[in-house]
């Protein structure tokens, strides 16, 4: 009997533990307050901005064609070559050239040969017009004294005139063989400048960007051979609408962003084309950039230009929770820190524009203590 009392004890003891009132837990609100910091959300003036796109180009490119029609013997560049101004970079056929050449001081040759020979008649014709001036002198010498027939006065005198026509003649024939020699020496002038065609040079220190010719070519007048653009000097031709068109100014400053740089750039616009694309509506204006080795042609670049200035309500930007898609700040009402979901607009640096779910003077908490969380209670720092 007395052990099954001592068996029935424990089972008592735990039925009336299972009796007892269980302790309530101390509230939360009950906690001592976390010590936080606040600002004051306010309305601040952000230049008004807009936007434009574009693409990097070269300040100074050149498409370097042919002169003649010719078949290429010789490319000496690759894209992406340096060249220098005047370096050598396509070599044409030049037989024909060469041919034309010697031809045209064959012509000169033969007009210099000339030259002597009309000299000589020159000076014989002279000597006869001497000679018959001195016996025309004296037969009117003689005629004065009635020495002499009118016959033979008149002989001498037709000998005088034929003397003078030789001399002219003679004079118009070496001046006909000046000009002949003048133009003989331009047409070698001439074969010479053509004969250089054969030869595609630089025009300027650049870089080779494009190559469309290759050795057995055809090349034809104004057919693109390649493309050289000259290092250093790029711009950004952006799109701008033409609603926007009238608040730019050649001169002004401007903010550029290109792909593949993490920096804006300073710029300045250099120009607007004065026509507007028909399919677009907008309008090319054209934004020199700084000399920089990270500039390239075909860099996709944003412009941004200062329109005027706007009142908005921005925080900075760590005084922003980010939980995945949702954005929020903890607005402290009353002593108690209450999380508010806001949207936002722009950000420039380390202040973020509010669109909404905030309004002026609320006051918010940053920094964010770790331990802070909707609700809790808050002591603000004096």
């Amino acid at each position: 009997m007395k052990s099954k009392f001592l068996l029935l004890m424990p089972v008592a003891l735990w039925l009336a533990g299972c009796g007892e009132t269980p302790k309530t837990t101390q509230p939360s609100s009950q906690a001592s307050p976390i010590a936080v910091s606040v600002i004051n959300a306010s309305n601040e003036t952000w230049p008004l901005l807009y936007e434009a796109t574009g693409t990097v180009r070269a300040q100074t490119s050149a498409v370097i064609s042919a002169k003649m029609s010719a078949y290429v013997r010789e490319v000496k560049v690759q894209t992406g070559d340096r060249v220098r101004e005047g370096q050598l970079l396509v070599t044409l056929d030049s037989r024909d050239l060469d041919v034309g050449s010697k031809h045209a001081e064959a012509a000169r040759d033969e007009v210099r040969a000339d030259m002597p020979e009309a000299d000589s008649a020159i000076v014989a014709a002279r000597a006869n017009l001497d000679l018959a001036q001195v016996t025309f002198n004296r037969m009117q010498e003689l005629l004065q004294k009635k020495s002499i027939s009118n016959q033979e006065f008149d002989e001498a005198t037709a000998k005088l005139k034929a003397a003078q026509a030789a001399l002219e003649m003679t004079k118009a024939r070496r001046t006909q063989l000046d000009s002949r020699l003048a133009t003989a020496e331009q047409e070698v002038r001439s074969a010479g400048v053509t004969r250089t065609y054969a030869e595609v040079t630089a025009p300027f220190a650049g870089v080779v960007v494009a190559k469309s010719v290759e050795p057995g070519n055809l090349a034809m007048p104004g057919a693109p051979l390649l493309t050289i653009e000259r290092e250093g000097a790029y711009r950004l031709e952006a799109s701008v609408d033409e609603s926007h068109l009238s608040a730019i100014r050649v001169g002004e400053p401007v903010s550029v962003s290109l792909d593949g740089l993490d920096h804006a750039i300073a710029a300045q616009v250099s120009e607007i084309a004065p026509a507007v694309d028909a399919a677009s509506r907008a309008y090319t204006v054209k934004i020199n950039l700084p000399a920089s080795s990270s500039l390239r042609s075909g860099l996709f670049g944003r412009a941004d230009f200062q329109l005027g200035n706007r009142s908005l309500l921005a925080i900075p930007a760590s005084a922003i929770v980010e939980r995945g898609q949702l954005q929020s700040v903890f607005v402290v009402n009353d002593g108690i820190a209450r999380t508010r979901l806001i949207t936002t607009g722009e950000r420039v640096k380390d202040r973020v524009e509010v669109l909404s779910g905030l309004t002026p003077g609320e006051k918010l908490v940053l920094p964010i203590p770790p331990v802070l969380a909707d609700g809790s209670a808050v002591e603000v720092a004096r």
